[in-house]
């Protein structure tokens, strides 16, 4: 996150500011985004998951994250200008927004619901694990990439990566295949968790 707001100006860089001038500040860029986008996101979730269903969520937060990683990336040097920081600040935001009403949410419920009884423990804690490496993965593999192309300009310590825009679109890409792959999600609203497991089904037919 600091990056991407530095990049575009929106906070200043870190070689500008003493250590903890720069932990406030990130703090505090941070502190905005959770209670404007963050926060709200999962409030949604919290009131409609049961309304609307966990599958149309996920749908809808992949949906929108996509659009708003594409719309931040293609014509992210428009996004860089002065006057339109605070434009890219929101629509990064509503990014986080739509993560928490979306995939944030839904890929903690969903495993506790879909998997059998007698599995099910196990497979939601494989599944959490691959999600925690995949936001270790996430958040570490965007410090290199989103590094310049120019050798000069990047920070101490990391190489040429591809860029902010670049990484952005990746990202959008990213978000993409996870809307694809939501169609593999099975629906789970309204249902127990034995029928949802099938087990409903295999005690019908031993009687």
């Amino acid at each position: 996150m600091k990056d991407i707001f530095s990049a575009i100006g929106w906070i200043p860089k870190a070689a500008t500011m003493n250590a903890i001038e720069e932990v406030f500040t990130i703090a505090r860029a941070q502190t905005l985004i959770a209670l404007c986008s963050t926060v709200p996101g999962y409030w949604f979730t919290v009131a409609l998951i049961d309304v609307i269903g966990r599958f149309a969520i996920q749908l809808i937060g992949f949906f929108f994250m996509t659009v708003f990683m594409f719309a931040l990336a293609f014509p992210y040097n428009h996004w860089k200008l002065p006057e339109n920081r605070i434009g890219f600040v929101v629509m990064y935001s509503l990014t986080f927004f739509f993560a928490n009403f979306g995939p944030n949410a839904t890929t903690f419920v969903v495993p506790a619901e879909i998997f059998p009884a007698r599995l099910r423990s196990t497979c939601h804690g494989i599944s959490a694990a691959a999600g925690k490496l995949g936001a270790i993965v996430g958040a570490f593999g965007f410090l290199y990439l989103a590094q310049s192309q120019d050798p000069t300009k990047t920070d101490a310590g990391y190489g040429p990566g591809i860029g902010v825009k670049n990484s952005l679109i990746a990202l959008g890409v990213i978000n993409f295949l996870g809307l694809l792959f939501t169609f593999l999600v099975p629906e789970s609203k309204g249902k127990s968790l034995e029928e949802m497991s099938g087990e409903n089904n295999e005690e019908t037919s031993r009687n």
